[in-house]
């Protein structure tokens, strides 16, 4: 842990030994300008004492300029180069006020002042985010969109580092603070911040946040933690060093050039490892624990052999992430053993530039503990990709070269999503270009639908501009008000989300309702009318599940409105099938005990039973797609009928029980005669027109009869064909229809 207040720094009255202080920072970073650095620390003294009669009591308690030295000497720990560190000097004193970002960038430049302004913008987050004011604020949706709300705004990596150091100094100082702010400041850190370092992968800096704002937001489990680790802590050290001494002797041995440390275990990892694994302190195998670092990768693999030959490996602890590496990128062995004297001891063992990556931001392995499922934001992802990208090259590459490179890279990622607020201080996350009144739409759609103006940082503007990243929106509503019809128009811009579209868009179907009911219902008729079907009621509120409809009324909506072809509800009335079971006691016992080894080769399933002698009732002759029913007969079988037919109904009224469930053989490619009714005004060559329908669809006619009525012009033919289902009819007759002079075509009525 970085902490600024040594005593070599501070003088008898209490104020920083700068030259002591800036020497300790060359140690550790290279400074171009030694002499700039000094001036932007005695800028930020200057106005720090200067405004400290009217600074409020926290401020005045903690000295902005205090504040920037922790924080500079917090990244240079990541190696950060001397802009970033003069920024963090002086960004306390903008953020409080006591100077301004045109002073800074007057004093120190404009790349000064603009990473300045990066920090100020991520800050205003946290004055416009409540997580206490309501529990949809902790909603884990909510925290992630408020994670890429800040990480859309960053247009340099160095800004998110500034802003870390700086929210790692305030969890340090807040010990003091009132409850309240400790609770809020350990709240937004481990929600928003720690998360952050995480996925950029400075790790040091990730555990020294949750660590500190766990013990502000569970004192109890902190305290319990950290008493049982200070009992052991004497007995678990020399346990450490005595493994330690091992290692290093065996390691020797081998002639390999290792460091081998003892791996501090954080308080809030292994509370959080006892509540994933519902297990107690002492069984949590990596209290103990060492690290080995080694030249080389094969010398990683020799070292875990000479772990192994030690002592007794756990089963299931072993985790080879050099092999395997992580998603994004963690390379590592991990390996628990049975230790000295029979304790659980966890070991890590990795190169000196895999450790560097891991510690310092290039690694960032997010996904390795965060346990994340589903799907990913690809513009999220880019963008922390860019992020740790310029971590990676920071150090190799030329100031000039690495800006040309980070902006070249930034501009390759698309950002296609846009965080803005409510005017409560959630984060909707939202298609990049939307606008206030899809802002609308996404709240709830009431809201669209009454929208009648908007709000975008207290200014009113068009409900077709475009939201941007971090702005707060507030929607003007009205009683009773109704969606306009230009609202849809492409050129116009007022909705740019599919979601608000198709809302609006519904609003206009459900006003027509009465008439897209009646337009389905007729086109329904007719359909059932030239496929000679029969269709109770009923059956329309059986099958609209199956349309994804709640009703057989919301049925005919979408067969008028165009939501639904009539074609998928024909089919859905063909493939519903009586739920009644079979009556095997009027079956044939013939018929009963037959082998069903040819099943699959009948065109007529019976339920429950199986394929049995079946054959096609020739009053209505069904085909395959229209609902149909048996009828147990009395020595031939199960006779098959339409489920309208009248001598079908004539035979249920008699003897109900014979009644029996049946359903098409969908494997089935047999083809079944069908009598097609034409009409059309007689022409010459009408037939041979019909006749080569019939040959382009490859059906096959079995018989015609053609009849002329000289009175009224018309003809009438009566076709028998072949078709194998009811799809393939429906099909036939549509293509007889659109033949010239042809005024119907339907199957013929039985």
């Amino acid at each position: 842990m970085v902490k600024v207040r040594e005593d070599s720094f501070f003088k008898a009255d209490g104020g920083v030994d700068l030259d002591a202080w800036l020497g300790r920072l060359q140690a550790r970073v290279e400074l171009h300008d030694v002499a700039e650095m000094r001036r932007a620390c005695e800028f930020a003294e200057r106005v720090d004492r200067e405004n400290t009669a009217r600074a409020n009591a926290w401020s005045a308690r903690t000295s902005s300029f205090k504040t920037g030295l922790a924080m500079a000497d917090i990244l240079a720990e990541l190696k950060l180069d001397q802009e970033s560190l003069v920024a963090a000097v002086l960004y306390r004193s903008v953020r409080e006020g006591k100077t301004s970002q045109e002073a800074v960038a007057k004093e120190f430049g404009p790349d000064i002042a603009h990473l300045i302004d990066g920090v100020l913008r991520m800050a205003a987050i946290s004055q416009v985010i409540n997580p206490q004011k309501s529990p949809f604020a902790q909603a884990q949706q909510q925290l992630d969109n408020v994670r890429k709300m800040l990480v859309a705004m960053i247009d340099d990596v160095r800004v998110a580092l500034i802003k870390l150091a700086e929210r790692t100094f305030a969890i340090r100082e807040i010990k003091d603070a009132s409850p309240e702010r400790r609770q809020r400041v350990a709240r937004e850190i481990f929600d928003i911040y720690a998360p952050l370092a995480h996925r950029l992968g400075i790790g040091h800096i990730k555990w020294e946040l949750e660590d500190l704002s766990f013990r502000y937001l569970e004192p109890d489990a902190y305290r319990q933690i950290a008493q049982l680790l200070d009992e052991k802590r004497l007995q678990r050290d020399e346990y450490i060093q005595n493994v330690i001494r091992t290692l290093k002797e065996m390691l020797g041995r081998m002639g390999m050039q290792a460091e081998v440390t003892g791996r501090a275990k954080h308080i809030y990892s292994i509370w959080r490892k006892m509540q994933r694994k519902r297990i107690s302190f002492n069984e949590v195998y990596d209290v103990r624990a060492v690290r080995i670092l080694v030249p080389e990768v094969r010398d990683c693999y020799a070292a875990l052999g000479v772990v192994h030959s030690l002592w007794k490996h756990i089963p299931r602890e072993f985790d080879d992430y050099i092999a395997t590496p992580k998603e994004n990128g963690y390379r590592s062995l991990h390996t628990a053993v049975i230790g000295p004297a029979g304790k659980p001891l966890e070991v890590q063992i990795r190169t000196f530039g895999m450790h560097e990556e891991a510690e310092l931001g290039v690694c960032a392995h997010w996904h390795y503990k965060e346990g994340t499922k589903g799907g990913k934001d690809a513009s999220y992802e880019g963008k922390i990709a860019w992020l740790r990208q310029v971590l990676e090259w920071h150090e190799d590459m030329g100031d000039s070269q690495l800006e040309d490179f980070a902006e070249q890279l930034n501009h390759a990622i698309h950002d296609e999503r846009i965080y803005v607020f409510t005017r409560d201080g959630h984060v909707i996350d939202m298609q990049s270009g939307a606008t206030p009144l899809d802002f609308a739409y996404h709240v709830h759609t009431e809201i669209g639908h009454s929208c009648r103006g908007a709000k975008v940082n207290g200014r009113i503007v068009p409900l077709n501009y475009r939201l941007q990243t971090g702005e707060q929106v507030e929607i003007m509503t009205t009683k009773g008000g109704m969606p306009s019809r230009d609202w849809l128009s492409p050129s116009l811009g007022y909705l740019n989300t599919s979601r608000a579209q198709a809302k609006v868009r519904h609003w206009f179907k459900m006003q027509d309702r009465d008439k897209n009911v009646a337009e389905g219902r007729a086109l329904l008729d007719r359909e059932l009318e030239r496929l000679a079907l029969v269709m109770p009621r009923q059956e329309l509120d059986q099958i609209a599940p199956r349309l994804n409809v709640k009703t057989g009324e919301d049925v005919l909506a979408g067969l008028g409105a165009g939501d639904i072809r009539i074609n998928q509800v024909i089919h859905q009335l063909g493939a519903r099938v009586d739920g009644t079971g079979p009556q095997q006691e009027l079956l044939p016992e013939d018929l009963v005990g037959r082998s069903r080894q040819d099943l699959g080769k009948s065109p007529i399933i019976i339920e429950g039973v199986g394929n049995l002698l079946t054959h096609v009732a020739n009053c209505c002759k069904p085909i395959p797609g229209e609902p149909i029913v048996g009828y147990v007969t009395q020595g031939r079988g199960v006779s098959v009928h339409s489920r309208g037919c009248p001598e079908f109904l004539h035979l249920q009224g008699e003897e109900p029980g014979r009644v029996i469930g049946v359903q098409w053989n969908q494997s089935e490619t047999t083809v079944y005669p069908v009598d097609i009714h034409i009409r059309a005004w007689d022409r010459t060559g009408l037939l041979r027109d019909i006749t080569g329908v019939l040959a382009n669809e490859h059906v096959n006619v079995t018989g015609v009869q053609t009849r002329s009525d000289k009175n009224d012009g018309t003809a009438t033919m009566l076709i028998t064909v072949e078709v194998g289902s009811l799809n393939a009819l429906g099909r036939l007759l549509a293509r007889i229809a659109q033949q010239p002079n042809v005024i119907e075509a339907r199957r013929a009525a039985r």
